[in-house]
């Protein structure tokens, strides 16, 4: 994996699009110049638990004896399952409930930026290759900056691509998303076959 198709990869499952509701509809009761504050803060701390996960994550898959194709495979299923509540949302589940007051951590950081599916990307892509480390990190780095970048703006882009158009790009990000998870599966299934 390079590190070009690891940021893209990470960028697809933070699906910063198909988040834009989901924040704006947290943070309507939020006072309009607090918003871009809590968004900053939720982001850092999505950042913070990700890197967490990318450097301790395969401890924890060690002290549980879960072999690299065992994670590739559910890693390949548990995007090819993102996947499918971005091109059907109607598989969505609740996520958008009313919040009193202002969101710390949940749902924002996590599970909307930090959701299980970049968890386990993260700790695939260093279990597979740890010498590496420089270049997940980037890759998270950079995928994390433009997820930032587009969820500080939701407001902006909301009202220019119109709802419509934010389904139209978050459908097309699934399907890309989906082409990966099924080659993340078929690695797995030849890792394992072969060992």
């Amino acid at each position: 994996m390079t590190l070009f198709s690891a940021a893209l990869l990470l960028f697809l499952v933070m699906d910063p699009v198909g988040n834009i509701p989901v924040f704006l509809s947290t943070l309507k009761n939020v006072e309009k110049k607090r918003r871009k504050f809590i968004i900053l803060r939720e982001l850092i701390i999505a950042l913070l638990v990700l890197i967490g996960f990318l450097f301790g994550g395969r401890y924890v898959l060690q002290a549980l004896q879960i072999s690299d194709p065992s994670l590739t495979i559910a890693g390949g299923i548990i995007l090819f399952l993102i996947a499918l509540r971005m091109i059907f949302p109607g598989f969505r589940g609740g996520g958008e409930e009313e919040m009193d007051g202002e969101p710390l951590i949940v749902p924002l950081a996590i599970p909307l930026v930090a959701g299980p599916s970049a968890m386990a990307t993260v700790m695939l892509m260093m279990s597979q290759d740890p010498s590496r480390w420089q270049d997940w990190l980037i890759a998270l780095t950079v995928a994390w900056f433009v997820s930032g970048v587009i969820l500080l703006l939701a407001n902006a882009l909301s009202r220019f691509l119109g709802k419509r158009g934010l389904v139209a790009i978050e459908r097309l990000m699934g399907m890309i998303l989906i082409t990966i998870s099924v080659q993340m599966m078929l690695g797995g299934i030849k890792a394992f076959l072969d060992g």
